[in-house]
């Protein structure tokens, strides 16, 4: 199994391009199985869960291909709307596949979902979205069972969520009639999909707002190309990463307007900020400011980066309250922060974080993709060495990240077992 092996205390200095965005790419692939055609995306990370999902597309029927950032899918010939356990039991995005194969066929069998070890994360919300379309839904032995016809139909959510709007929407748009989607997910990666499917033909409206309305296209077309948005969870983690080592670094092919709350959090922490187009130039603050954060939906602070900030917090001035509202038991990592020396509480959902002088290298295990990525943060301001186990949760989300790390100073690199 592989190893991360990180010699801490160098600050960081360069450039580095921020990647595809994992989170908009993986529903942007199941969209294709929804109209036969041949789909070309650009800017695709080379990630172990964009792979899982071409697997599971293959096993759907679909030839896909990969070059250089550059994926082809070819839907013309899928025939078996099936997600079996063995895949989806290692990413819960496989999930995604629900209502692009109601779209399709009439007809799904879904794994019930697995991926990171911490916490529940029900399906329940994607199911209401396809019995409010019409479908019935049962589950035999661990699978959901999907059928029926779906016709358009008013679909509210109890809370916000990312995978059941992007199901919604998937579904909605072969529907027939008009559907309309509230509570939904405000988050850029559901706005990329919508662009996606809008592509295809479908008529959505209300992108970026809380209310959806699909007219649905029986008749939606494929073949055409699309562009993967910018990973704005990378470009937090490398932002962050910058303010507790140390240095300058110029992040390149990043959006700036979906990373507005953590960049107005980070000018709190002391960061200087020079702000592009397409670019952001971070320079770290000579002392950390104490700074609270509550995570909340799109447009609020992602919980993908609490981990991040949690690692950054270690070394703060003062003493700093992290709040989880949108996974409250997603803290895995502290135990292992701690090891590297860092002060933290947790009562509920809420830590907080005691800032110290000097953080001191340490064997530690990833728990999940974000977690190991808190490790990696801490690890590069330690002192001294620390070996990073499990890294396959980070290999899920972050493409390249030792060879990252490395061309802006950083001493880490990889041992495989």
């Amino acid at each position: 199994m592989d190893k991360i092996i990180v010699n801490g205390g160098n600050p960081l200095y360069g450039e580095v391009e921020i990647g595809g965005a994992k989170n908009a790419v993986l529903p942007i692939m199941t969209a294709s199985i929804l109209t036969p055609g041949i789909y070309t995306l650009n800017r695709v990370p080379n990630l172990r869960d964009t792979r899982t999902m071409a697997n599971l597309l293959e096993i759907i029927g679909a030839k896909v291909t990969y070059e250089k950032g550059t994926m082809v899918i070819d839907s013309n010939s899928c025939n078996n709307p099936t997600a079996p356990y063995d895949l989806v039991k290692t990413m819960r995005a496989s999930f995604y596949v629900l209502g692009p194969f109601m779209g399709r066929f009439q007809h799904a069998e879904v794994s019930l979902p697995g991926g990171c070890a911490w916490g529940p994360r029900p399906v329940d919300l994607h199911l209401k979205a396809i019995e409010a379309l019409g479908g019935t839904v049962s589950l035999e032995s661990g699978n959901i069972v999907a059928d029926g016809q779906l016709k358009g139909a008013d679909i509210s959510f109890d809370i916000s969520s990312v995978g059941a709007t992007g199901n919604a929407l998937m579904a909605s748009a072969k529907a027939d009639g008009i559907s309309t989607i509230s509570i939904a997910s405000k988050e850029p990666e559901i706005t990329s999909l919508a662009e996606f499917l809008i592509k295809m033909g479908a008529d959505i409206t209300g992108l970026d707002s809380d209310k959806l309305t699909v007219v649905g296209n029986p008749n939606l077309k494929g073949d055409f190309e699309f562009d993967i948005i910018p990973d704005r969870i990378e470009a937090g983690t490398f932002l962050i990463a910058v303010a507790l080592c140390g240095g300058e670094v110029t992040l390149t092919n990043v959006n700036p307007n979906h990373l507005n709350i953590v960049l107005s959090k980070l000018s709190e922490v002391g960061v200087k900020l020079d702000i592009g187009e397409d670019t952001i130039t971070v320079k770290a603050p000579k002392k950390i400011n104490s700074v609270n954060i509550t995570t909340a939906p799109y447009p609020g602070f992602p919980t993908d980066l609490q981990a991040q900030w949690m690692a950054m917090m270690s070394k703060c001035d003062g003493s700093a309250v992290i709040i989880d509202e949108i996974y409250r038991d997603r803290f895995t990592h502290i135990a292992e922060l701690s090891r590297l020396g860092a002060n933290i509480t947790l009562e509920d959902n809420v830590a907080v974080v005691t800032g110290v002088n000097k953080l001191k290298g340490a064997p530690v295990m990833s728990t999940d993709i974000r977690a190991s990525a808190s490790l990696i943060l801490s690890s590069l301001a330690a002192e001294e060495k620390s070996e990073i186990s499990r890294v396959y949760h980070i290999d899920r989300g972050y493409e390249n990240i030792e060879e990252k790390f490395r061309n802006l100073g950083a001493d880490m690199y990889r041992i495989s077992k």
